[in-house]
């Protein structure tokens, strides 16, 4: 039997309640009783936090939360079959079926690809048929390890296998196979055989195909190894699946497509970039395939195997509820002219040009991705830089970046010294020095990271050395952030453009690593050196010297903007663009000009205060207004709102949205302005209070803090009291 669930993990035919946060609160807390995780808030605050990326609701009245967890300690699945069903973000209705798995940070591959196959069983109706029906937690644990291949296989799923297939688990999904090449990957074997358990038997796309399909089939589309027919003449297709987690979207996605491509008599091969190990398709499917499909919510791994492609892209949700759509929109891609590629260099835009099919990005929604995802591969160099700075005036002294210039650089305490021959000053300032070194040197790379992984998001690798090089030359010209976020958007669509350019056979291999490098190189920072380089330098001249002449009313003003973004959307776009503004000038502070370090104090403290209110109103003000799911998730909030995880409101914000934001907003508006009005600085761009010592003026930080999570907690609870809370108009269900 399976070690992944127990009958004690499994809840049959109760009234969980109204809401998915209490399903999946009752859940977390089975998984803690069974002795699986050691901590109920962190497991609960974990799974909320994902559930807020991407709804886990798929067809079939069914629901899979999950996550990874440091609070988990054995991979487990818990189940509940739920009355009244719950709405959990699918198309076709809400959930009665709710598998919540709940995986360790670092699963091992085995238990990983169990889970995977659980989310792929759970798309085939007579699996989710025999567990509606099931009498007993023991039956329902019978037909998991059935579908898991880790028990006798019940009947109704065994019934799926068909004439040819191997059921050995029961995972069939009648569906192409999922990997490289014949029997390569995890999800199945081209020939029918089953590698994880997965017969591929050409039946339909719910697994209750008899199999009859099998015969004449596409090789890989299911045929069962006994006869197989030419797929010469079959459509060719490719696609890659991607989910955050990696757990089950991932796999679900993959087997949705490969069923809808079975239907149509396609081949289809997929690679599932997921947890449960990823093999790559092979060059040569790859190179044969007429049209790719990316079903994914993050960045595609090597995009540039896929160059000159038409392409179909969507989130990965969209893979699981119109597989059929987006297959369709492949084949009729292929010979449109004006369908989407994917650009020759392997850029990271191409889901955004022009073209036929649906689920692509704007212009907008580009640019949006390229700045958050420079600033994200920024963000390591600015935190260590900046903590390691604070801990060198920790442990020297503020005198070491106040005196001479010699000491101030550390030249002369690092000259010729070692832990064995430390200066006259001490071994303490002489650590001390080395830290402020380490981290002046890090912080060096923040412009050209950030303008590096700009081109990067918009251009993939091709696009790295471009930005930096622009990054660089941005510094050079004292352009400052402004001056990294235009050159890596020139090195980017520079990038891009050249990439795409229709090159005879023999140039392609050099386009990534030589031609688009060089002239994309010369284009961005050509264009920065010749042209923008000055007028950036004297923009970001005079948006310093404003910034640094706030005082007073200006500086509260900035600070109630600030406030006001970060407990607007809880980590969404809008908390993201004072975030990211922040953060880029962090690097631009100094002891002459601490604004920049100010506004970072602000907008960390601004972002605290929506956990804190909302913890504080949840499990102080008025415990009796909340229900016991928001009361759990109130006591996690204490953490998450210390360390500035503002999504720790987000349960708050999905069942109360419209009174929960103007509290949160308010809070954060008081919390910024106190920051700014009283001159407390922050080197450290994340890890709230748990980085006390890079924090300037501590006691007002504090102060400023607990006041804005007041104001949003007496707000709250004010408007809970007086306000009817908005009516949900509930859309007809899609069939």
């Amino acid at each position: 039997m399976s070690d992944l669930i127990t009958p004690d993990l499994v809840t049959l035919d109760e009234n969980l309640g109204t809401d998915k946060t209490a399903v999946i609160g009752h859940l977390a807390r089975g998984v803690v009783a069974a002795g699986r995780a050691t901590n109920y808030e962190d497991l609960y605050a974990d799974a909320m936090a994902r559930e807020s990326k991407t709804a886990t609701g798929v067809p079939g009245g069914i629901a899979i939360p999950h996550c990874r967890s440091a609070a988990v300690t054995q991979p487990t699945l818990a189940m509940a079959r739920i009355r009244p069903a719950v709405d959990w973000g699918a198309k076709d209705g809400p959930a009665d079926i709710v598998f919540f798995i709940a995986a360790p940070e670092g699963a091992d591959q085995e238990h990983l690809q169990l889970l995977a196959k659980l989310a792929r069983s759970l798309i085939r109706k007579d699996f989710t048929a025999s567990l509606r029906s099931a009498t007993s937690p023991v039956q329902i644990v019978e037909l998991v390890d059935g579908a898991l291949g880790l028990g006798p296989a019940p009947d109704s799923a065994g019934s799926a296998a068909g004439a040819g297939g191997a059921a050995a688990a029961g995972a069939a999904t009648g569906a192409t196979a999922v990997g490289s090449d014949a029997g390569s990957h995890d999800a199945g074997s081209r020939n029918g055989g089953s590698r994880d358990g997965g017969s591929r038997d050409g039946g339909q796309a719910d697994g209750t195909g008899d199999g009859g399909h099998g015969a004449d089939a596409p090789a890989s589309a299911g045929g069962t190894g006994a006869t197989q027919t030419d797929t010469s003449r079959s459509r060719h297709l490719v696609a890659v699946t991607a989910c955050p987690t990696g757990i089950a979207h991932t796999y679900m996605a993959a087997d949705s497509l490969a069923a809808a491509a079975a239907e149509r008599g396609v081949d289809l091969q997929v690679e599932t970039q997921g947890s449960a190990k990823s093999t790559p398709l092979d060059p040569s499917v790859i190179r044969n395939a007429e049209a790719v499909i990316f079903a994914v919510d993050v960045d595609v791994r090597d995009k540039g195997r896929f160059a000159g492609k038409p392409l179909i892209s969507g989130p990965v949700k969209r893979g699981i509820d119109e597989p059929g759509v987006m297959i369709d929109e492949a084949l009729n891609a292929v010979n449109d002219p004006n369908a989407r590629r994917v650009s020759g260099g392997g850029g990271g835009g191409e889901e955004n040009e022009g073209g036929s099919g649906s689920g692509g990005e704007g212009f907008g929604g580009q640019l949006k991705r390229a700045l958050l995802t420079g600033v994200s591969y920024m963000i390591p160099f600015v935190a260590g830089g900046g903590l390691l700075i604070a801990l060198g005036f920790l442990l020297g002294g503020y005198e070491l970046a106040l005196s001479v210039d010699d000491v101030a650089n550390g030249d002369r305490m690092l000259d010729g010294t070692s832990l064995l021959n430390p200066p006259p000053e001490g071994i303490i300032a002489y650590l001390g020095a080395v830290f402020w070194k380490i981290g002046s040197l890090s912080m060096g790379f923040l412009v050209p990271a950030l303008a590096g992984y700009i081109a990067y998001a918009l251009a993939d690798r091709p696009g790295i050395a471009p930005g930096f090089t622009a990054g660089a030359v941005a510094v050079f010209m004292d352009a400052g952030f402004i001056g990294g976020i235009i050159g890596g958007l020139l090195a980017g669509y520079a990038a891009r453009w050249i990439g795409g350019w229709n090159v005879p056979s023999w140039m392609r291999g050099l386009m990534p690593v030589v031609i688009i490098p060089l002239l994309a190189s010369i284009i961005a920072s050509g264009l920065m050196m010749l042209v923008l380089g000055g007028p950036i330098a004297a923009l970001t001249l005079g948006l310093n010297d404003w910034l640094t002449g706030l005082t007073g009313v200006a500086a509260i003003g900035l600070g109630i903007i600030l406030g006001l973004m970060m407990g607007s959307d809880l980590g969404g776009p809008i908390n993201k663009v004072a975030y990211a503004f922040a953060v880029a000038g962090l690097g631009e502070g100094s002891f002459e000009n601490q604004v920049p370090w100010e506004i970072m104090a602000a907008v960390m403290a601004a972002g605290m205060v929506p956990p804190l209110g909302m913890a504080f109103a949840s499990t102080v003000l008025a415990k009796n207004q909340f229900s016991m799911a928001l009361r759990e998730n109130g006591k996690a909030a204490w953490l998450l709102g210390a360390a500035f995880i503002s999504e720790g409101a987000i349960p708050f914000a999905a069942s109360d949205f419209f009174r929960v934001i103007p509290s949160t907003m308010l809070g954060g508006a008081v919390a910024g302005a106190i920051c700014l009005g009283t001159g407390v600085t922050s080197q450290a761009p994340h890890g709230g209070i748990f980085v006390f010592f890079a924090i300037g003026n501590l006691l007002m930080f504090i102060v400023a803090i607990l006041a804005g999570a007041a104001v949003t907690g007496f707000v709250y609870v004010a408007l809970k009291r007086f306000v009817k809370p908005r009516k949900k108009v509930e859309e007809p269900a899609i069939a």
